[in-house]
């Protein structure tokens, strides 16, 4: 019988109802997970590792950053055969995916969560976490990189993303489709990411700024953001990576400081491109210096901009490192 570590963070999946409050708040233990699923006992022996019991909107980078430490530590165990994490899915997608870039490991490493406590009506819980168990027990899930599993599918960490407030099927890979699923004792694998990477940083720098375009910006938060010493920015711009012209030339402005600004869109689907001329067109921000963000969200640009800045300051290895195999 495989081990498994179990690293639980916090989030809906570890929350009760509060009957005072008609609110639901962290409340679960590690262990209570653990005794609500007694059909994991037959998959698999967990090891509890309690790193936290917050929301995950309270999950921070800093402690992103802690939590990969951790399981690259643990994970080099022998005794560890894979590593769970449960987490609450409104940060899940960047957590999952700064794990994805600073863990280098054969083994499986999955993430899974709930949109209903642990307690509500028509819980999750129970379904989201043995699916998981029997995902990290997978040979076929070894060397796919960090996945997040639930409602019985399997994505990708780069790929993931939250689309939806309350639905139990809010985690989705659009775009791209699950890397596989969970169908009873059958973990099925239909594909692997080829576009996933490995960056060795032993810090981050979590001064980057997470900037959205709107019709008319006149680039003031962007001017903020270089007054207050940000290390670099993520921009999501319009469309195929267009910026009003008073925002584009606030982003010329941050280049000429050596401050790396990372395009991204807005758009929910497609990549980055310098299709278009003109002040504000993607090519010539491009030509001037910024960094396309291919197709990766806003949110994960700035987790992979943290990172890269934990290893370099040099802006052509930063580049480089975002648009190869991309560009």
């Amino acid at each position: 019988m495989k081990k498994l570590l179990m690293i639980t963070t916090g989030g809906t999946i570890a929350m009760k109802r509060d009957v005072q409050s008609r609110t639901i708040v962290p409340a679960a233990s590690g262990q209570q997970l653990i005794d609500s699923v007694p059909e994991i006992r037959d998959y698999a022996a967990l090891e509890l590792s309690e790193f936290s019991n917050i929301d995950s909107s309270e999950m921070t980078p800093e402690l992103m950053f802690e939590l990969s430490c951790l399981i690259r530590r643990q994970i080099q165990r022998a005794d560890i055969d894979a590593v769970i994490i449960t987490h609450g899915t409104d940060t899940l997608e960047e957590t999952a995916y700064m794990i994805d870039l600073l863990v280098n490991s054969p083994k499986p490493i999955v993430l899974t969560a709930a949109m209903r406590g642990f307690d509500e009506v028509g819980t999750d819980v129970p379904s989201n976490l043995l699916a998981a168990v029997k995902a990290a027990c997978a040979d076929n899930c070894r060397n796919v990189g960090v996945v997040v599993v639930m409602n019985d599918e399997i994505h990708a960490a780069r790929e993931v993303r939250k689309t939806y407030t309350s639905n139990l099927a809010t985690l989705q890979s659009s775009g791209y489709g699950p890397l596989g699923i969970v169908d009873q004792d059958n973990v099925i694998i239909y594909r692997k990411s080829l576009t996933r990477e490995f960056i060795p940083a032993e810090k981050i720098e979590t001064r980057v700024l997470l900037l959205k375009i709107a019709a008319g910006d006149n680039g003031a938060l962007i001017g903020y953001a270089i007054d207050s010493g940000v290390k670099g920015m993520v921009v999501e711009g319009l469309g195929r990576g267009n910026l009003p012209t008073p925002a584009a030339e606030q982003v010329l402005t941050a280049i000429a400081k050596n401050i790396p600004v990372v395009l991204t869109s807005r758009c929910f689907k497609g990549r980055v491109l310098g299709v278009y001329g003109g002040t504000g067109g993607g090519k010539k921000l491009h030509n001037a210096g910024i960094i396309y963000g291919g197709d990766l969200s806003g949110q994960k640009a700035r987790i992979k901009l943290m990172v890269m800045l934990g290893l370099t300051s040099e802006m052509t290895e930063i580049k480089h490192i975002f648009e190869r195999r991309m560009y």
